[in-house]
């Protein structure tokens, strides 16, 4: 796959990254307080039942639905049944108290909430009369024996893990972690707490990205701020290669005379693509290094910008290293809202506006949609999709993206 000067749309991007992404086939056991955020490397079969038995969903008396006739509004209480317990098999003409979660006596097929009765003198009393089978859950509704309970390929969330442990098992087999480095580039940077000379910025992007690779379940290695030297950047780079499965840098993937990442991809390796018709972030890299010949390391170079780094990451690393993870990865389809105001767009590349949900349900749009705003991304909590060169007038339907759609495949 040659470079080729002229712009990819978004989606020929997309489409290049993820036939491109080979999914890693390492895998551990790992216990399920630790499986969270992690990818599921096997199906996962139930080997039991739940429940187990029929049992109770509330809190009040089983009985047996044919005892209680038309002229019959009372039955003799028998026992009394706590979860965990099991009863006696139910006489003709006799009710069980019985607690949420405890199994269903023999002979008993509906339960009646205790809030629908009153009990006296041994009796309980029926205030209003229940369907056959009320309150009753039964024996493997939720999960059958033998059945598919997760799929490989799933990120690992709570409900999963809780699932897992619904039907007894300790552990399970996941993808090992991806092996990520990051690499932020830039002279003007310095790291923060320390003191800023003229001309220096604090480096936001790798605290920024680190956060970012952690949440998509990477194991990131930092290789703190690489000035803009071209034999450095390519030192770094190459030893970043020797043990990872994929190099993330951001800066100096532009044209400038100090912008390395590029030069050096095709120095050592190969460059897919570059520029991509988006905004913010159009000089996005994508290569891969073989410093040793046959060993194959994917590499995405950002932007420097702050916004354009986080708006491209989400677009186009995530998927690509969930791609990695085995996770089927699309981008988030997002929710058509009106607009809460104007916005007038003059670019012929595809935008991603800072916005966030108003009061009225409403999408608003920072008021500065500059790259460098980091603080636009604070103030949000989400993307409008534009089209290049869309204007957009207050009532119209956007495309909105909230942030939390990018946080699971």
């Amino acid at each position: 796959m040659d470079a080729k000067p002229s712009m990819l749309s978004v989606e020929q991007a997309y489409a290049i990254l993820l036939s491109d992404a080979t999914a890693i086939k390492d895998t551990e056991q790992v216990s399920l307080d630790k499986a969270v955020g992690r990818v599921l490397a096997e199906d996962v079969v139930s080997g039991v039942q739940v429940p187990s038995a029929d049992n109770s969903a509330m809190d009040g008396y089983a009985f047996r639905y044919a005892d209680l006739a038309e002229s019959i509004d009372s039955l003799t209480v028998s026992q009394r049944i706590v979860a965990g317990s099991c009863g006696q098999p139910l006489g003709i003409g006799e009710a069980a108290q019985i607690f949420t979660g405890a199994i269903i006596p023999e002979g008993a097929d509906t339960v009646i909430r205790q809030e629908w009765c009153t009990v006296k003198d041994d009796r309980v009393h029926f205030l209003q009369r229940p369907k056959l089978g009320d309150c009753v859950r039964h024996a493997g509704e939720d999960i059958q024996q033998g059945a598919l309970v997760l799929k490989a390929g799933t990120r690992l969330l709570a409900q999963h893990i809780g699932l897992a442990a619904a039907i007894g098992r300790v552990s399970l087999t996941v993808l090992r972690r991806l092996k990520v480095a990051l690499l932020v580039t830039g002279s003007e940077l310095v790291e923060p707490g320390e003191k800023l000379l003229p001309g220096q910025i604090y480096n936001s992007n790798q605290a920024m990205l680190k956060a970012l690779l952690t949440g998509f379940g990477c194991e990131v290695s930092t290789f703190g701020v690489v000035p803009d030297d071209r034999e450095l950047t390519r030192a770094k780079m190459v030893a970043a290669a020797a043990d990872h499965d994929f190099i993330l840098t951001s800066g100096g993937v532009s044209v400038g005379e100090e912008d390395h990442i590029r030069p050096v991809i095709e120095q050592e390796g190969q460059l897919h693509f570059w520029r991509i018709a988006v905004k913010p972030g159009k000089p996005v890299a994508y290569g891969e290094l073989r410093p040793s010949g046959s060993h194959r390391v994917p590499v995405i170079g950002l932007p420097g910008n702050p916004v354009s780094v986080f708006v491209t990451c989400l677009l186009f690393v995530r998927p690509y290293l969930l791609k990695m993870q085995g996770v089927d990865a699309e981008m988030p389809s997002g929710y058509w809202l009106k607009s809460a105001g104007d916005y007038a767009s003059s670019d012929d590349r595809r935008e991603f506006l800072r916005a966030k949900l108003n009061a009225d349900g409403n999408v608003e749009l920072y008021p500065n949609q500059s790259s460098g705003v980091l603080s636009s991304l604070a103030w949000g909590d989400g993307l409008v999709d534009n089209p290049a060169g869309n204007t957009i007038q207050k009532g119209d339907f956007v495309k909105f993206i909230p942030f939390s759609a990018f946080c699971h495949p």
